[in-house]
């Protein structure tokens, strides 16, 4: 991924107004992050913990979409998430859901998947984060990265009501 700037991250969010978008809590360490190593930005608001925010490329522009996390029940299962695939135990995978955009949107109606909860899929790929034991693929780190941003597009599908990517 291109690194973004605060302007850009901004002015991509499609299930948000204006005004929440500009408020919203941007990570301070843009600078720093691995941008070659991620296919889409994400992260938690750190004065929100029921707050998540999601930033990827598409084939018209930068996609950004406002997450709420779902509060966790203090599971002790295994769980998947449904972006990279990646197995956590506990609290590591979280359902996090997104109002839709538009009309369907501002109609209350909104999409959820269950995904890692730290939103770091493209560093579980990679092997730069651990959540502890991954499982075994035939498949190459190029096979997972379009996976996972298949899955991504699939569910920003969800959001926007048409392909983004």
């Amino acid at each position: 991924m291109t690194p973004l700037t605060e302007p850009a991250i901004r002015a991509s969010f499609v299930n948000c107004t204006k005004g929440e978008a500009k408020r919203l809590a941007l990570p301070r360490d843009l600078a720093e992050r691995p941008w070659a190593d991620l296919d889409f930005l994400g992260w938690r608001d750190p004065a929100g913990a029921e707050r998540a925010y999601l930033v990827a490329e598409s084939g018209t522009g930068l996609l950004g979409v406002a997450l709420r996390v779902a509060s966790q029940a203090g599971r002790a299962r295994r769980s998947m998430c449904s972006l990279c695939l990646t197995t956590h135990t506990g609290d590591g995978v979280t359902l996090m859901t997104a109002r839709k955009a538009g009309p369907d949107g501002r109609a209350g109606n909104s999409v959820g998947s269950y995904l890692c909860a730290d939103l770091a899929c493209s560093l579980y790929l990679r092997g730069r984060k651990s959540a502890g034991r991954r499982l075994d693929e035939s498949i190459t780190l190029a096979e997972k990265v379009d996976r996972t941003t298949a899955n991504l597009a699939a569910f920003l599908q969800q959001v926007v009501g048409h392909t983004p990517m």
